[in-house]
């Protein structure tokens, strides 16, 4: 269905009016935007040369069969001419928190959902700009120049889950409008789980209860999902009828853990590589710990073996910390107690409930003051020089990998991670 502004004049003001934007294969069009003479090639955003999986890839890619996750070779396969692109994480989020920053001069009330994504609230400044879909055209052209020449899609509607899915009807770089007294009727015959936050266990039991697209969603009682899932569950029921009560959330919330994880070499058996990860996954947590101000007193460390089984377990340390030194000699206790040397495939190393770091600290408490005092030193010059330019010896022959960006990533506050 084509929206006709026929139907809505375009004095007409929206109760509610939500934007979300979508980046056009982000990644990929950052790397043809620094380097022109990648414009209209295939090119494929890798984990460093050494990575074998495809990132996201440009859609001159895409038109040859070369999809997310795929293997390079596979790509190359499929299309000779495929560049193979190194991620460089630090440059994309760059350009995704100066194209954040940009949609606020519109509205204040901007949601960063991931690092190319974004909700906007733009009902309150309808009588500033003009109607929704005017904004969502000077949505678009804001994140054109503010990226200094990417695209995106927008998606507009009358609450987050049906912009998002319109967002999608129309890529690259297209608009998409779903009026909201049209949202329940354009949903009806939509499976629902191609709506966001509907995955595979939800839809299953949904289709046990009768539910394959939206427009079922009226056969079961919204106390059917309440019971199951909770408040997440009543916002479903209303989300296939384009009805999503979910605000804007302009807040970014105290983290409920800080973690980092890396894929290590297929079937590393070799203790030096092993432990090598294990430390460098310490400092990264103990390091964005202290950035934040925050110590932790629990800690889950874990190790995925080659089999897909997974070690680990859960440390309490004698006092809350943020020093790698301490997480990493946790660590090295796993592995002597679980580890029978078999192949190790993955690390994950998370600082569980973090809290505001003491600042008087007891005076019954032992501290090791010159340790902190180092620590804070580090912490200089690495915010000066670049991460990890001072680091523990070991870290010299750390992994080439480079590092990604957090799903949960904001340009501001705790998520700013990579």
């Amino acid at each position: 269905m084509t929206y006709n502004p026929a139907s809505n004049p375009a004095c007409k003001h929206w109760e509610r009016a939500i934007i979300l934007v979508d980046m056009n294969a982000f990644f990929a069009s950052v790397e043809q935007l620094d380097k022109p003479e990648w414009q209209g090639r295939p090119i494929g955003i890798t984990n460093g040369m050494r990575g074998s999986c495809i990132i996201t890839c440009s859609y001159e890619a895409r038109a040859h069969g070369i999809r997310t996750g795929m293997r390079v070779k596979d790509a190359k396969r499929l299309c000779p001419d495929f560049i193979q692109v190194p991620a460089r994480p630090e440059r994309y989020a760059e350009v995704s928190t100066k194209i954040m920053h940009s949609l606020k001069n519109i509205t204040p009330d901007v949601e960063v959902f991931s690092v190319d994504e974004a909700f906007l609230d733009v009902t309150k400044v309808q009588n500033i700009f003009g109607p929704p879909e005017v904004i969502a055209k000077l949505v678009q052209k804001t994140v054109h120049q503010a990226s200094g020449g990417a695209l995106c899609s927008v998606g507009l509607s009358g609450d987050k889950t049906t912009a998002k899915y319109a967002a999608k009807q129309n890529k690259p770089n297209g608009l998409t409008i779903i009026p909201p007294w049209l949202a329940e009727e354009r949903l009806r015959n939509v499976p629902v789980t191609e709506l966001c936050g509907i995955a595979k266990g939800i839809g299953l039991f949904l289709a046990r209860r009768g539910v394959h697209s939206c427009g079922d969603m009226k056969k079961i009682p919204i106390s059917v999902l309440g019971q199951r899932f909770g408040n997440p569950g009543r916002r479903i029921w209303y989300m296939a009828q384009g009805l999503d009560p979910d605000p804007i959330k302009t807040v970014v919330p105290p983290p409920k853990s800080v973690g980092h994880g890396k894929v290590m070499p297929p079937n590393t058996t070799d203790p030096e590589v092993v432990n090598t990860f294990l430390v460098h996954m310490c400092e990264k947590v103990g390091s964005r710990l202290r950035k934040h101000e925050l110590e932790t007193q629990r800690l889950l460390i874990a190790f995925r073996l080659a089999n897909g089984d997974w070690i680990g377990d859960k440390y309490r340390t004698s006092a809350p910390c943020s020093d790698g030194k301490i997480f990493a000699s946790l660590g090295k206790q796993l592995l002597k107690e679980q580890w029978d040397g078999e192949g190790v495939s993955q690390i994950q190393v998370t600082a569980l409930d973090p809290r505001p770091a003491q600042q008087q600290v007891d005076m019954f408490m032992r501290t090791d003051k010159k340790r902190a005092a180092l620590l804070r030193t580090v912490d200089c010059a690495n915010d000066r020089y670049g991460e990890f330019t001072v680091a523990p010896a070991r870290l010299l022959n750390r992994s080439d990998m480079p590092n990604v960006i957090a799903p949960a990533w904001k340009p501001e506050g705790h998520r700013q991670t990579i």
